[in-house]
This record gives C-alpha cells, sequence and structure tokens, in this order.
C-alpha cells in the first residue's frame, strides 16, 4: 500500500531571546509523518515536545529549517491563509478541552466547518453523524458544563476530526483524566486512526500509550535522539 507524507519537518530549531540570553528549544529536529501514522513523542518535561507541536501546526514559527502541511511551507503563508489551510488540514487535541462553554456540544463540532465555508445544513448534518460516531449521540444540546471530564474530550476529539484534516496533533488528550476514561479515550482514537486515515501525532509522558501508537520518537533537550518502531 502507498502512503505518502502529510507533514515534513527539516533541520527544524526554535530558539527564545530571554534579555541577554538565548533559549535553545528545539535543534536540527527532522521529522516525516506517512498519511494514516500515529506517531508518539515522548519527553521529560522541557525537552521541546509542545513546542514542537506548535511549530507542526504552524502556531509558530522555527528560527531555523522548515515544516511542510500537504506540501506547503507554513513559512509561505500569511495569517488569513495560514488559517484556513489549518483549518482544512490540521485538528488539536488538548489536555484540557478547550471547548466554547455558551455553545453546545454539537454547535463547538461544527464551528470549524462553518469557518471552513461549510453551509449550516452540511455542517449539522456532519458534526451530528460524527458525535454519534464518537459515543455522543444523546449529548448533542448538552453545554460542556454538562457534561463528565471523558465526555467534554470526545467532544474535543470530533471538533478535532470533522473537517477530516490530514494530521491530528495531540497533547496530553488523556492527562486529565481517570485511568479508565483515558483508556476509553484512547480506544477511540486508534478506531477513528483506522477508519478515517488521519495521522496523528500524540504527545505523552505515558509510555503504555505511546506503545499503541505506530512509531515513538523521544525528544531529549530539545534533540530527537532516537526512533523506536512499535510492535503489537
Amino acid at each position: 500500500m502507498t502512503t505518502k507524507a502529510v507533514m515534513v519537518a527539516s533541520d527544524v530549531s526554535r530558539v527564545y531571546l530571554q534579555a541577554d540570553m538565548s533559549l535553545s528549544v528545539l535543534s536540527d529536529v527532522n521529522l516525516t509523518i506517512q498519511q494514516g501514522e500515529k506517531i508518539a513523542i515522548v519527553g521529560v518535561s522541557g525537552s521541546g515536545k509542545t513546542t514542537l507541536l506548535n511549530l507542526l501546526g504552524g502556531l509558530d514559527d522555527p528560527t531555523a529549517g522548515d515544516v511542510r502541511i500537504c506540501d506547503v511551507s507554513w513559512c509561505t503563508l500569511g495569517a488569513s491563509k495560514r488559517a484556513a489551510w489549518r483549518n482544512q488540514h490540521v485538528g488539536f487535541v488538548y489536555q484540557f478541552h478547550h471547548l466554547l462553554g455558551e455553545f453546545s456540544a454539537l454547535e463547538n463540532v461544527t464551528l470549524p466547518l462553518l469557518i471552513g465555508g461549510c453551509s449550516p445544513v452540511d455542517a449539522l448534518r456532519k458534526a451530528t453523524e460524527l458525535l454519534v460516531r464518537v459515543g455522543l449521540g444523546d449529548r448533542l444540546q448538552h453545554h460542556p458544563a454538562e457534561l463528565s471530564g471523558g465526555e467534554r474530550q470526545r467532544v474535543a476529539v470530533a471538533r478535532a476530526l470533522i473537517t477530516s484534516p490530514s494530521v491530528v496533533l495531540m497533547d496530553e488528550p488523556t492527562g486529565n483524566l481517570d485511568p479508565n476514561t483515558a483508556s476509553a479515550i484512547l480506544d477511540l482514537l486508534i478506531e477513528l486512526n483506522q477508519s478515517l486515515n488521519i495521522s496523528f501525532v500524540l504527545v505523552t509522558h505515558d509510555q503504555a500509550i505511546a506503545k499503541k501508537m505506530d512509531r515513538t520518537l523521544t525528544l531529549e533537550n530539545g534533540t530527537l535522539v532516537s526512533v523506536d518502531q512499535n510492535f503489537d
């Protein structure tokens, strides 16, 4: 089966200036993500994992190097085109769900489609179908405050997937959940990855979660020091 690279980071470095000092967070990182691939990025706090996710998603620019998503470099896109390209190709799931509290589950998931120009009728239909698929068919009109932690994270997963992006970037997506709920969310993510063929890049401190991905990459002091193939 032929696959294609959906995201490529080439010699990526990120240095922050603090007063009279420079802080190197990432140094010469190279990473290729294939369509449908599940990748875990592990490392201690401060190793640069979240910074790398931000660069991959076009939320920040590298000091050196380049990140391309579907053959387009983030650095070539202005703010509006970058936002549109991100809406089309990248989904995000964070440790905390970051749902809009004044909107229902259905409205939260519908919003990325509306931003992308989908008609309200089609957006509502697609969002309803996906929420049913993630087990929230009876929670469509519930607001985040009326949902459990696991249910809120399922809404966040649906929101990330609703535009059928090329890749979903996840920063500790189960880190705020109890073990049983975290396991259920992880199983859901793996099922959706397999059925939708969307690439996942997941930052985690949990080696058990990492082992369920296709590959595990380790960041140490901003440098990618190992790449492990995971086998069942």
